[in-house]
């Protein structure tokens, strides 16, 4: 089976977290293998990793993060394709007075031109975009 799913920052980080949701525990093992992310989440995921004080919190979310790497999970890149694409939404979107995050669109650009749902629980963020799938696992 192949990749479905693009995994937004706020679904990847959730099995770090002391106490993490049930709803997005089950998804991920019941997608697994099938679930990719974004190189914009994993500089996300970095960046806010980077943001911490050295502490223990710090070390587990590194550790974290390189289980993740190791154990192959896939990180698409935003490539000319995806630009093409963001680029023509920003345009359709600021015509009508909506600004987007950048970031954002990355992520969205990505799951689209890859054909994938985008799961997040900021679905609110994406809803704009034109033919772009959205997944909320936070949610029974």
């Amino acid at each position: 089976m192949g990749l479905s799913y693009l995994l937004d920052t706020n679904i990847l980080s959730e099995p770090a977290r002391a106490q993490p949701n049930p709803h997005v525990l089950q998804k991920l093992n019941q997608y697994s293998g099938q679930y990719c992310t974004a190189v914009t989440v994993w500089h996300e995921l970095h960046y806010g990793v980077e943001r911490l004080a050295d502490s223990k919190r710090k070390e587990c979310l590194i550790s974290y993060l390189k289980a993740l790497e190791q154990g192959g999970l896939v990180i698409l890149p935003y490539e000319k394709i995806a630009g093409l694409w963001l680029a023509q939404e920003r345009g359709r979107l600021s015509k009508r007075g909506v600004t987007i995050p950048v970031l954002d669109g990355e992520i969205a650009a990505i799951a689209f031109t890859n054909q994938l749902t985008l799961v997040t629980r900021n679905v609110d963020d994406f809803a704009d975009y034109d033919g772009l799938l959205i997944q909320n696992w936070f949610t029974a």
